[in-house]
């Protein structure tokens, strides 16, 4: 089974997503046009909670909601997908609790607080263990399991990001995709191959997180010893065979960005377009800056504002 949305899923996730936000901003930057590229950003981080997570994490749990009595929904996280179920399950009062790594970005864990779900700190620095006791507390009846890697219905959400970009650019020609979990690239990769086949869809992982790189070259599943990077967001080390098969379908290209690439498109967007980025919301940016950019009009996701203050200090933003 791939894990890719149907399109009729996007419509309906646009339909429900509508009743609590509206389109994000597509915003022209001057600061990253080239000669023979016109380059926007697709602001994601004004959403509530601060990332994209909120539409696949409000679209899966409504869809869910409808079908059978949940009482509780329960997420393993570094913190986004996180704080995004604890916000839809308060949108639609119902309990949540989080399963997060140790020494989680505290910023995120404050959110995911703040929004009335329970924290659970579990196991190693990376996602792993907190996903299998999700895995194993989700057991008891009544409580839904929402898994942003395998969660059949939750890529439609981010899918509508798609929807937003080809209303907003027609004339889109490529759009570069961070890929950590890969919903938000199989959805906006759904999305716009069905709608407009000729865009170029590039995804972007860090170079110290490559699981999805290595499987998308190989055509199989090819896990990594680790996932060490800045970018929580991308930190996948065990990719699942269905996502792999199903980002071949839509994935054009792969590009890897360094730590230190990440960092300086956090610096730019800040102090160049008055952006605030998360190391994973800047990977695109990253990509774009040191990847060499195509010809045309170019789209970067902007995926996430949540860094953490420690990081802030390092390079130097306020």
């Amino acid at each position: 089974m791939h894990l890719s949305p149907k399109f009729s899923a996007i419509r309906e996730a646009q339909q429900i997503l509508l009743g609590y936000f509206g389109q994000t901003p597509l915003l022209r930057t001057k600061s990253l046009d080239q000669r023979n590229a016109s380059v926007y950003l697709k602001n994601e981080a004004v959403l509530p909670t601060g990332s994209f997570k909120p539409r696949g994490a409000l679209y899966a749990l409504t869809c869910n909601a409808k079908r059978r009595p949940i009482e509780e929904v329960a997420a393993s996280s570094t913190g986004n997908h996180g704080a995004a179920v604890a916000f839809a399950a308060k949108t639609l009062r119902i309990k949540a609790t989080i399963f997060l790594p140790e020494n989680a970005n505290p910023i995120k864990r404050k959110k995911i607080q703040e929004l009335g779900a329970r924290v659970i700190e579990t196991g190693s620095s990376d996602l792993a263990e907190a996903f299998a006791s999700a895995k194993e507390y989700s057991n008891r009846p009544g409580i839904y399991f929402l898994n942003d890697a395998t969660d059949p219905d939750l890529p439609a959400g981010p899918a509508t990001i798609g929807l937003e970009i080809l209303d907003q650019l027609p004339g889109i020609t490529a759009a570069f995709v961070p890929m950590g979990d890969t919903a938000l690239i199989r959805g906006i990769g759904a999305a716009l191959k069905h709608c407009a086949p000729a865009v170029k869809i590039v995804g972007v992982q860090a170079e110290r997180a490559p699981s999805y790189y290595l499987s998308w070259q190989q055509g199989n599943a090819v896990p990594t010893e680790t996932c060490d990077t800045c970018a929580d967001g991308l930190a996948t080390r065990t990719p699942e065979p269905e996502n792999v098969a199903s980002i071949r379908e839509v994935v054009d290209e792969v590009a890897l960005v360094t730590e230190e690439q990440m960092l300086d498109a956090i610096r730019h967007l800040k102090q160049k377009e008055g952006l605030l980025a998360e190391p994973a919301g800047a990977a695109a940016t990253a990509a774009f800056l040191n990847h060499g950019p195509p010809s045309g009009q170019i789209v970067l996701l902007v995926t996430g504002r949540n860094i953490s203050d420690a990081l802030r200090r390092q390079i130097g933003i306020s």
